[in-house]
């Protein structure tokens, strides 16, 4: 019975995670609510990074054409300076630099970031996101992928730096901050999941120590299903917040993150 509610626990906690990674309302926030509420504790890093790699592999699902494309013509810019493959060289280039300040900070101030998983910061940075999700709610960009510059992605970067708070959602301050500088909701949306990876397939070459070092002997099989079900639900939720966000819905996002904040405010 106690294995069969060990499996239910980290089952859960995977679709969890998938379910709120890619929509603006913070993942990471949600999980110290949520294991507040339940007295449930995650042990160790490595579990984190591990669903969170299976929301990675749901977004190379998703975006697998345009990855190969940038991809390919980065490369093949690089050789031939074709000015047909610039743009995309560009992009990429520009993810480069929209990684750098999560990177930095994210190793300098860990253990800042660390402390401030509580859940009265996680209630404020709701409150937060929500705010900023609704100032963006009626904007419609002109900006497309070859129109971006390095202070855009830079500017975008600094967003993602931001959302190291618990709170504070990634995908969330990424597209805010995108749409604010005037890109399309659709450019806004591709450079904010595409940014994901580097930052995501970071977080993973740092933590390959503690992974390797974790003594899963009791643990493998809720591990692999609680990978599995973030796989799942990562790409079931990003599929539908990209038809959300090609109809601008993103007022009601707004609305969930001011009512889960007052709540956790008010009563936890």
């Amino acid at each position: 019975m106690e294995e069969f509610l060990l499996i239910v626990k980290y089952l859960f906690l995977g679709l969890f995670q998938g379910i709120t990674e890619p929509i603006p309302i913070s993942s990471s926030g949600h999980l110290v609510i949520v294991q507040h509420l339940m007295n449930l504790k995650i042990e160790g890093l490595d579990f984190l990074v591990l669903v969170n790699f299976g929301s990675l592999i749901a977004v190379f699902m998703i975006y697998w054409d345009d990855i190969v494309r940038l991809f390919k013509n980065g490369i093949g810019y690089l050789i031939t300076k074709d000015s047909r493959q610039k743009d995309d060289f560009d992009f990429v280039l520009y993810l480069f630099i929209g990684t750098v300040p999560a990177g930095v900070l994210g190793v300098l101030f860990k253990d800042v970031f660390d402390q401030l998983k509580t859940v009265e910061v996680v209630a404020i940075a709701l409150i937060i996101t929500g705010f900023a999700l609704w100032i963006i709610r009626n904007i419609r960009g002109v900006k497309s992928d070859g129109m971006l510059t390095w202070k855009d992605a830079l500017i975008v970067g600094l967003a993602q730096a931001v959302a190291l708070t618990p709170g504070i959602s990634r995908s969330g301050a990424t597209i805010v901050a995108a749409m604010l500088l005037g890109m399309k909701q659709q450019t806004a949306l591709r450079f904010s999941f595409l940014l994901y990876i580097p930052v995501s397939l970071g977080t993973m070459l740092l933590s390959i120590g503690d992974l390797m070092g974790s003594d899963l002997s009791t643990l493998w099989l809720p591990y692999l299903l609680a990978f599995i079900a973030s796989i799942f639900a990562s790409y079931i939720s990003l599929k539908w917040f990209m038809n959300i966000m090609e109809h601008g819905n993103l007022k009601y996002f707004a609305i969930y993150c001011f009512i889960v904040g007052g709540l956790v405010l008010i009563f936890l």
